[in-house]
């Protein structure tokens, strides 16, 4: 067993405890106790074998982002300019940019360039504490393409330290060779595709986009309903733009999440708190399309609603890697409390991804990740605007410094 002691701790259970002159110990991979320092069992404590003061740090679990579309090639620079000259979002779709912008790109470059393209990307949340990444497809929007990305997330989580999810978003936009032909091409996304590339070992869950600009609730329901015969786990992206059912598609299908939401009602928060699927928040995708309706953060407060928050990372309307700043939006422009937002990143982000047995907490049984702080409050994981203050992340029951760090930090083993 090792302990880990002198140590602040977030819990990030659901009491949302802090304990100050706190230990873990850690058994293997797992967490075998958290607690008071003084209150360590001597049992436990005669079975330690490795010590590791952490001198006042506060540690919480390892953070967690549970949205985002970190594989894909190229970026769309140009198309941010025209926004900030007032050009919509909605209209630069409409007009072939957007999404198909960054299809063009990713279908142009091969398996390699992809990994070499988004590898840098990762090691960015990697350098905030963060263990845990959902990556999404839907940028290839053919087969091939498809199954090109979810390869890619496979090799980035075969060759850095973190557990990545992979979800396929190939109703994601319509590509130009479907013009007119959605149905069609749903056709193939849910029965064709599916289950080939379920066959080949590349989904963890299924996405859809169901908005004013993608795929009507009809057509989302379709890739549902065959994931659902999968038995693969769902997610919608819903009421970005425009409400058109798709929260309570979602909760319908029991979907682990529902994204965005900025057009959701207190009817949608309801409808998700009651299937416990939870609102994943994207405040960096609002900053960037000035988006001025704010999501239904009262309604999904009152209605009991889990929140997470995620990066969003994607090169259009998100093109960040930080969820460090997505935690902290999401107190400064949604309004969340600094405790919502430390479990929007940890806890809810790990029922977001079906995971809220294993990661998300610092409790007995769960994984041994956790990230160590150079704070003096957990405040500051919110507060900070551009500096990362992660010094360290525990995994494997091993202490490895961040990236971020300006040097080697070790702390004394017995």
């Amino acid at each position: 067993m090792t302990l880990w002691h002198g140590a602040k701790v977030a819990t990030c259970d659901p009491a949302m405890r802090q304990l100050s002159a706190a230990a873990i110990v850690t058994q293997g991979e797992r967490i075998a106790w958290v607690g008071a320092e003084d209150a360590l069992p001597a049992s436990l404590r005669a079975q330690v074998t490795h010590s590791h003061d952490l001198r006042g740090a506060w540690v919480t679990p390892a953070l967690i982002d549970c949205h985002t579309h970190l594989v894909f090639a190229g970026t769309r620079a140009a198309e941010y300019g025209d926004r900030l000259r007032g050009v919509t979002y909605e209209a630069i779709a409409r007009r072939g940019g957007g999404i198909l912008t960054t299809v063009r790109a990713t279908r142009a470059a091969s398996e390699q360039q992809l990994f070499d393209e988004s590898a840098p990307r990762l090691a960015a949340l990697l350098a905030e504490g963060v263990s845990t990444v959902e990556i999404k497809s839907g940028y290839g929007l053919t087969r091939v393409d498809e199954a090109k990305m979810l390869s890619v997330a496979r090799r980035l989580a075969a060759q850095f330290p973190v557990r990545i999810r992979t979800t396929y978003l190939a109703a994601h936009a319509l590509p130009p060779e479907y013009a007119g032909r959605a149905d069609e091409y749903i056709d193939a996304v849910a029965q064709q595709w599916l289950p080939e590339l379920h066959a080949a070992g590349l989904i963890d869950a299924v996405d859809v986009y169901c908005d004013s600009i993608a795929f009507t609730a009809a057509q989302a329901e379709r890739v549902l309903s065959a994931a659902a015969a999968l038995q693969l786990p769902v997610k919608v992206h819903a009421e970005q733009l425009a409400n058109i059912g798709a929260s309570r598609l979602a909760a319908r299908y029991g979907a682990l999440s529902a994204d965005h939401l900025e057009h959701a009602g207190s009817a949608e928060a309801e409808a998700l708190a009651r299937a416990g699927t939870v609102a994943v928040l994207l405040p960096v995708a609002f900053y960037c399309l000035s988006s001025t309706r704010l999501p239904p953060i009262a309604e999904l407060r009152a209605a009991g609603a889990a929140i997470a928050l995620a990066s969003d990372c994607n090169p259009g309307s998100a093109p960040g890697t930080s969820l460090l700043l997505a935690l902290n939006m999401g107190q400064r422009l949604f309004g969340l409390t600094p405790e919502e937002a430390l479990a929007g990143v940890t806890r809810h982000a790990a029922r977001a991804l079906g995971l809220q047995n294993d990661v998300g907490q610092i409790a007995p049984g769960y994984l041994a990740e956790l990230a160590v702080w150079d704070i003096e409050t957990p405040e500051e994981l919110g507060y900070w605007i551009g500096y990362n203050r992660c010094r360290a992340v525990i995994r494997g029951g091993a202490l490895h410094s961040a990236a971020a760090a300006p040097g080697p930090w070790s702390a004394p083993s017995k």
